[in-house]
């Protein structure tokens, strides 16, 4: 049976948390192999908005099993919380949901390096949350890092914080001018941590291939996107783990050959929150109309979404690098309103013209968009669940995406409720690039 992976092809905020509800509905389970809890997936289900940071987003769909797998680093203290609030709202998590013993933990250390390092930055600030994600990765390649099932042994996970905080109290107070971390508290509230989770904690990576042994469909769910990668990203603007579809088998101990098909969520326009290079960003009241009309504001940090046009050159490589099969279109109705819309098919630079990706960081900062100008449509699309509905221009729009990318669209989402939804092809059926 099935194993999907689900990527972002931009720089995250593509609306993944809506396409992964959509096709959990066809799946026995679903599995989040990355990030942490500086993500944030927002799903509208009727009058209420759920937005999700740690859990999967098929935790909303009645009956679907979710896994936060090994490539994920957690904040216990999120995850209780976000548990409890998912809960209050009627929607189960006890017995449908698994983390894994070899997740990382997030330290309290963690986030107090993670906010001193990007003010000391200055102007060469990443734009990181601060909740200690990155400074948790480093630990775990370092390895030196505190795993989830260390809360399971009690002598063990002291004796690892008992020598982390000696070298991290150390950079703290002499670098930072930050106060230390008492031992014997962190530790008492991580015992307090465990006894609230421990029922959670489970080798993931052993249930996930027994899934697919018994014939379950499994999604696998990826937070940020493509060009956030921490190797095929906008480096060093990137996140700390690998977003990319490679990513779903490191992240989950599911290997490679088991995955069937791997598909991307892609953004009618083009997004970025925090700092980095962005070609197409426009400055202008464009810009302001695609923030205002797409709510392009962070999920997880309320940060206003810096906005442009749709960038070709952008999804091409992350088609390229993931090998994805189709693509799901988010926020069509976005574009509703505008009088003609701007696609960039490559980038200029010192007399220059990349069709692909550039890798130097100068020339992806520096280079101009080559725009190709069409129609707009100038009328509503929200809502429109048949694709001969959508107005001619706005197929066209769509049929131009697909031969500028190189991939195939399956999916059009035309508004952010569940069933604001063009479904072109099953997901689960596709197979093999489609050039």
């Amino acid at each position: 049976m099935p194993a999907l992976v689900v990527i972002g092809t931009q720089w995250g905020d593509e609306g993944k948390g809506k396409i992964v509800d959509l096709l959990s509905e066809q799946a026995d389970g679903v599995a989040r192999y990355q990030g942490g809890h500086n993500a944030g997936h927002t799903v509208v289900l009727g009058q209420e908005t759920f937005v999700l940071h740690l859990i999967p987003s098929g935790i909303l769909q009645p009956g679907k099993l979710c896994v936060i797998g090994n490539g994920v680093v957690v904040d216990p203290a999120a995850l209780i919380e976000e548990a409890a609030n998912l809960e209050k709202r009627g929607i189960p998590v006890r017995g449908r949901l698994l983390v894994s013993s070899n997740a990382h933990l997030i330290m309290p250390y963690h986030k107090a390096i993670d906010k001193e390092s990007e003010r000391l930055k200055g102007a060469r600030r990443i734009g990181t949350t601060g909740r200690g994600i990155g400074p948790t990765y480093v630990d775990k390649m370092a390895r030196i890092g505190i795993r989830v099932g260390d809360l399971l042994e009690p002598d063990l996970f002291r004796e690892k914080l008992t020598a982390n905080l000696i070298e991290m109290n150390y950079l703290l107070e002499q670098t930072y001018k930050v106060e230390r971390f008492d031992l014997e508290k962190v530790y008492r509230d991580y015992m307090g941590y465990a006894r609230e989770i421990r029922d959670y904690i489970a080798d993931t990576a052993w249930i996930l291939n027994q899934w697919i042994d018994e014939g379950k469909r499994v999604l696998f769910e990826g937070a940020q996107g493509t060009h956030l990668d921490v190797d095929h990203g906008t480096y060093p603007y990137v996140t700390s783990s690998s977003a990319t579809a490679g990513g779903a088998c490191t992240g989950t101990g599911v290997g490679p050959t088991r995955i069937t098909a791997v598909v991307g969520v892609v953004k009618a326009y083009t997004t970025r929150v925090g700092s980095g290079p962005f070609p197409t960003e426009l400055k202008d009241d464009t810009g302001v109309q695609l923030q205002e009309r797409g709510h392009e504001f962070g999920a997880t940090t309320g940060r206003a979404r810096r906005c442009g046009w749709f960038d070709a050159v952008l999804v091409r490589y992350a088609v390229r690098v993931n090998g994805l099969h189709g693509v799901a279109v988010t926020k069509l109705d976005v574009l509703d309103a505008c009088k003609e819309i701007n696609l960039c098919v490559g980038y200029r630079y010192r007399g220059k013209t990349f069709q692909d990706m550039p890798s130097s960081l100068t020339v992806q900062e520096g280079c101009e968009p080559i725009y190709e100008t069409m129609e707009a449509w100038r009328c509503s699309t929200t809502g429109i669940q048949r694709y001969e509905q959508l107005p001619i221009r706005a197929r066209d729009y769509l049929s131009r995406l697909e031969e500028l990318i190189g991939c195939q669209i399956f999916l059009i989402s035309t508004g952010t409720r569940r069933e604001e939804a063009i479904l072109l092809n099953d997901p689960y059926s596709l197979r093999g690039q489609i050039r």
